[in-house]
């Protein structure tokens, strides 16, 4: 699935969180949203799954426009995972997945959460409470339920924040081979420049609300003559002449 912003916009009383931002994902292709906390990119993705609704502008999924209409008929066939967002807790990670599964009408859903048990190794933990687990494992219970439906497109909000190292490159890893292997577009919000790096065809920079600066990893090295991604983030979100 492709995904194309237009000119959205995002006001919340006198702050405006989002301001006429405009972007396209290529089918099967990864999309890293970078800047700093604050900057309207939860915002964004909040829009782009149909639970905030613009001020203004318009978003596309495979040139169908998001709406009231047809927002049930594409929000199947999408999904997102973030640490910020709990699953219900009380459920244990078993049930949680049954839940999903049902709500995204999943076919075959034994198959399809025991396909997700042996992927992600869940079954150490598979009958305690979700709120009982690590961060690490409620992590990986959070992207079994991202891709309970097979979407066609992902939305990623820093999914390996707080993770050790071992377990942030398992996730890594596994988002690689689970997107070699299916159909998948994404869009990843992330602060691991190592891990956009890694993952991403293409990045965007926002900030204040607008996007400063677009174009691959490599792309934007050189244009700001740093070293790596991480040096040119930072370089950008802390002038103050890319917004005028």
């Amino acid at each position: 699935m492709n995904l194309k912003v237009k000119n959205l916009v995002k006001k919340f009383k006198s702050t405006i969180a989002v301001n006429n931002v405009s972007f396209e994902i290529k089918k099967n292709s990864t999309l890293g949203l970078l800047g700093p906390n604050g900057c309207g990119k939860t915002t964004s993705i909040g829009m782009m799954l149909g639970l905030i609704t613009p001020t203004s502008g318009e978003i596309f999924i495979n040139d169908m426009k998001l709406n009231s209409e047809n927002r049930i008929k594409l929000l199947s066939l999408i999904n997102f995972a973030s640490p910020y967002i709990e699953l219900p807790k009380k459920l244990t990670v078993k049930q949680n997945l049954e839940v999903y599964a049902r709500l995204y009408g999943v076919n075959n859903k034994i198959e399809r959460i025991e396909e997700l048990i042996e992927d992600l190794d869940l079954s150490k933990f598979l009958n305690k409470n979700t709120g009982e687990l690590s961060s690490g494992q409620k992590n990986r219970v959070s992207l079994a339920k991202s891709l309970i439906n097979k979407p066609k497109l992902l939305f990623l909000d820093e999914p390996t924040a707080s993770l050790d190292p071992d377990v942030g490159d398992f996730v890594r890893e596994y988002l690689e081979k689970y997107k070699n292997k299916n159909e998948l577009t994404i869009l990843l919000a992330s602060h691991n420049m190592r891990e956009v790096e890694r993952l991403c065809n293409k990045i965007i920079m926002m900030k204040q609300g607008k996007i400063i600066d677009e174009g691959t990893c490599e792309d934007l090295i050189n244009k700001h003559g740093r070293k790596n991604l991480e040096d040119t983030f930072l370089k950008i979100v802390r002038s103050g002449n890319e917004l005028e």
